[in-house]
């Protein structure tokens, strides 16, 4: 005699699903690409049909921005959080440089790649983009103000500084896009030069 047992679905509250599908959509657009985020491949990815998906998202567009924020978003606080453990802004600077490598960051930098690339006719996801420029900027750029305070960097202009070593970082970041390795380490090291450079370091 066999007897089955039929298994409950645990009822989420809009917030806990909602925040479930962006997480969904976000490894998939990590893994696969912002253009692989459908509603169908979201659904399938939770096990739940497509019309709770649209339900929350009537929109892809606005769940292809949601799943870029919060990969990028979550990229920001690992690699630049607002609270350092210390309140040196040279160490703090230096962590960050040194978390900008390896396959774990070559995936984000994909992924900003595919963002801009295709912001350029979306405009939700292009405000999005924007909006996680915006954050990157000014939380490099408090950082080096924080170091100028504290009489460790040396700049005249914290913003334009903070800018120079995003473009740098973002030339570099192309290259994830390429498959090539093997820079010299003077290329790799090129980010923080530029820094040592713009904020009067050894």
């Amino acid at each position: 005699m066999t007897s089955s047992v039929q298994r409950k679905r645990i009822r989420k509250s809009p917030d806990d699903r909602r925040a479930e599908i962006i997480g969904a959509a976000a490894v998939v657009a990590l893994t696969e690409g912002l253009e692989c985020i459908t509603l169908r491949r979201i659904a399938e990815q939770l096990d739940v049909r497509p019309g709770l998906i649209s339900h929350y998202f009537p929109a892809v567009e606005d769940l292809v921005a949601e799943a870029f924020g919060s990969a990028a978003s979550a990229e920001l606080e690992t690699l630049l959080p607002a609270d350092p453990p210390d309140g040196s802004a040279l160490n703090h600077l230096a962590r960050f440089f040194a978390r900008t490598t390896g396959p774990a960051y070559d995936d984000m930098s994909r992924l900003w790649l595919n963002a801009r690339h295709l912001s350029r006719y979306r405009p939700v996801l292009r405000d999005r983009v924007l909006a996680q420029q915006t954050q990157w900027r000014g939380r490099l750029t408090a950082v080096i103000l924080s170091g100028v305070e504290n009489g460790e960097f040396r700049t005249e202009d914290a913003d334009l500084t903070a800018i120079r070593i995003l473009v740098v970082i973002d030339g570099l970041a192309s290259h994830a896009n390429t498959g090539l390795g093997g820079h010299p380490s003077a290329v790799i090291r090129l980010a923080a030069a530029t820094a040592e450079r713009e904020l009067g370091l050894a």
